[in-house]
């Protein structure tokens, strides 16, 4: 099976599918005596923590013998358990957190949610692709105390070996550090204790640099081993935290939440600490909430989490940001709604479950009502999902204080898109055979640039007209599109604004998908020059004109060269004022009251006349949940920020133009005699 990462190439078990990541996960074992609890009945198969046995210290360990080395086995390679009746296989790291790391309230207890975390984190440890994971994670999920155990379960193993950990503020990342890692460490069984170099209760570094004692594998006595020359540690929060440090673990907690530091540009200075030449050597964490996209950490965490996606990777296999991306609901596995097995209690409970956690509905449905108590204050229900998401695209859901739209209907769109499939599809537009201006073809790609809701039939598609005048889009009277474009192959800054650009179809007596965004390309292709051919072929393929901010004018030059003058708009009459109108420009300018009002107001009327629930039930057909989620965050003051928007706007401000059609000279026909045929004989009329 292609794709799949396995945990044990000596016992090929099945195949498990977490978060778009297929693993293969050991195979059961024949004997039962190697599955905990398969002894029992049903009923009472369950976790159980292994205690240490009476009488098992330093002096006595040799007495202990097959229990120690039993303890370094399932630490390494995992254990099986009977769960009500269902053999269960937990990794050794997962296995290492709930028997072994105390937390402030005690043991873990067992969670099915908690037992695929740890299969994909181990998945992510055998790719040699990948760099760990970043997870987004909903409140008081114990991110944090999983992050420390993983750091004390590599660091006290391995020679050589510096785990570091940062957080969103130096006083965060101490106090993990102190109250969570070191708290851990203290409570840990000796045989998991190297030997410290310092106090047992250290303020910033854990120092496994002392001649350690060492239990040999084979167990004939304990013996002076060589120093682990190890440490844990914690930084400050600052872009170049551990700067040329070689790391093996790094913990980058509440990665969402950065303010004085971006996590982005540290991801890029800690990456390479990870490495040794082209090998990835070491491993990071990065679990967090979203912060409000509007402050530091949350747009630069939502950039790093859409580099993670498994499904897009480049030439080396990698993702964009070498990481892994890692969700689920905050309904699955939410406190006060799991069973007695650590199963789940997402919808309505069973007699069973309903005993047990004495509660008559699910997490789902106890979760919805918290939402539903907060209908109609905007800004408190987008803080509740981002605090408790049920997708990915509510955890990033923005403040909507700022936003000039009508926010509540813009979220009922995003909320039904997500739960539908299959209104959009990615792809590409390539002209035929390779050759520029022949005619365009769509591509389905799930790498593509482009998201498409709507092609045209086959007989409106390359629609072209050609004159003296050149080459003219040929369904201009029924689509349009907008573009917020570049001009720069770099930024000065290092930071890279994406372009923007919608096809809008018109308003249609005879078309149901009339008033409607069919097409969007946000991208930024390496060289200016490639986005402005992509804005091409999707001109001609959809055989719409297309209205661009004029103070870029590359793309105006480029399409002039090209030969493609004609499928530039001129400046809408909403946009002029008295000077304007007599200068003739293509394009839009990009600022001055009466352009910024009109493609302000352009958006406000069309997402109250088009989006979210109309007044007989119907959801509105905007299927771009980017595009819908730019709307939720515009800033009238800061439009920089949103090419979304923008491209958008001036889509809808071009479908206002009124384009003449031409006149058909009617002949009269008056004098010709008409006759009713319907019966036996025709009568006239």
């Amino acid at each position: 099976m292609k794709n799949v990462i396995t945990l044990d190439d000596k016992s090929l078990g099945e195949v498990l599918n977490v978060c778009d990541l297929k693993v293969r996960i050991p195979k059961k074992p024949k004997d039962k005596k190697d599955i905990l609890s398969s002894n029992k009945k049903k009923a009472d198969q369950k976790w159980t923590r292994t205690e240490l046995p009476e009488g098992l210290n330093e002096e006595t360990a040799s007495k202990f013998r097959d229990f120690i080395n039993q303890e370094f086995d399932r630490k390494i390679n995992g254990v099986w358990f009977m769960n009500n009746g269902v053999p269960t296989y937990i990794t050794g790291e997962h296995y290492y957190y709930l028997n072994w790391c105390k937390l402030d309230i005690g043991y873990p207890e067992y969670r099915d949610r908690d037992r695929r975390f740890f299969v994909f984190w181990e998945a992510c440890k055998k790719d040699p692709n990948c760099f760990g994971m970043v997870m987004v994670k909903h409140r008081r999920e114990g991110a944090s105390y999983k992050g420390a155990s993983m750091l004390l379960h590599e660091i006290t193993s391995r020679y050589n070996s510096h785990g570091g950990i940062i957080s969103k503020t130096g006083v965060d990342a101490k106090s993990l550090f102190t109250d969570k890692l070191v708290y851990m460490f203290r409570h840990l069984p000796f045989f998991f204790q190297p030997i410290i170099d310092g106090s047992d209760n250290p303020k910033s570094t854990l120092s496994f640099r002392a001649p350690g004692q060492k239990i040999t594998k084979n167990f004939k006595k304990i013996v002076k081993s060589e120093a682990l020359n190890s440490k844990i540690d914690w930084r400050n929060t600052k872009d170049n935290s551990y700067d040329s440090v070689k790391l093996i673990r790094y913990l980058c907690d509440e990665a969402g939440k950065w303010v004085d530091a971006s996590v982005e540009k540290n991801w890029e200075v800690v990456r390479s600490c990870l490495t040794l030449g082209d090998r990835i050597i070491g491993k990071c964490f990065m679990p967090s909430t979203v912060n409000e996209l509007e402050l530091s950490g949350g747009e630069n965490f939502k950039n790093i989490w859409f580099d993670s996606s498994i499904e897009e990777r480049d030439a080396n296999s990698r993702t964009r940001s070498g990481l892994y991306s890692y969700f689920t609901p905050a309904y699955d596995g939410y406190e006060g709604f799991i069973d007695e097995y650590g199963m789940s209690v997402i919808d309505t409970p069973d007699k069973r479950q309903a005993k047990y956690i004495s509660k008559k509905v699910g997490a789902k449905e106890f979760l919805q009502n918290i939402r539903d108590s907060y209908s109609g204050n905007t800004t408190k229900l987008a803080e509740e999902k981002r605090q408790r998401p049920f997708t990915i695209d509510e955890a990033f859901r923005s403040d909507s204080r700022h936003s000039p739209f009508d926010v509540e209907r813009i979220y009922q769109q995003m909320d039904y898109n997500e739960a539908a499939e299959g209104l959009t599809v990615k792809g590409n537009f390539m002209w035929k055979g390779g050759s520029e201006d022949t005619t365009v073809s769509w591509v389905p790609d799930r790498r593509g640039k482009w998201l498409m809701s709507w092609i045209p039939p086959e007989e409106r598609r390359n629609n072209k007209r050609s004159d003296r005048r050149g080459l003219s889009p040929g369904n201009e009277m029924e689509m349009v599109a907008g573009c917020d474009p570049y001009d720069h192959d770099t930024t000065t800054d290092g930071r890279r604004s994406d372009a923007a650009a919608y096809v809008y179809k018109k308003l249609s007596m005879l078309d149901d998908f009339s008033c409607q965004f069919v097409c969007e390309y946000i991208a930024r292709p390496p060289k200016a020059d490639i986005f402005y051919e992509d804005m091409i072929k999707m001109c001609v393929f959809y055989g719409c004109p297309i209205l661009v901010e004029n103070n870029k004018i590359g793309i105006i030059k480029y399409f002039e060269r090209r030969g493609y003058f004609n499928y530039l708009m001129d400046r809408p009459e909403s946009t002029h004022t008295d000077s304007s109108r007599k200068q003739k420009t293509k394009g839009l300018p990009s600022t001055g009251a009466a352009v910024l009002n009109a493609q302000t107001e352009a958006v406000a009327t069309y997402v109250y006349d088009y989006i979210g629930m109309g007044p007989n039930g119907e959801m509105g057909r905007c299927y771009f949940n980017r595009l819908l989620d730019d709307w939720s965050r515009f800033d009238i003051n800061d439009r920089t920020k949103h090419d979304a928007t923008v491209a958008s706007s001036l889509a809808l401000l071009a479908a206002q133009k009124h384009i003449k059609e031409k006149k058909v000279k009617i002949l009269d026909i008056s004098f010709i005699k008409k006759y009713n045929n319907r019966g036996i004989v025709s009568k006239r009329i």
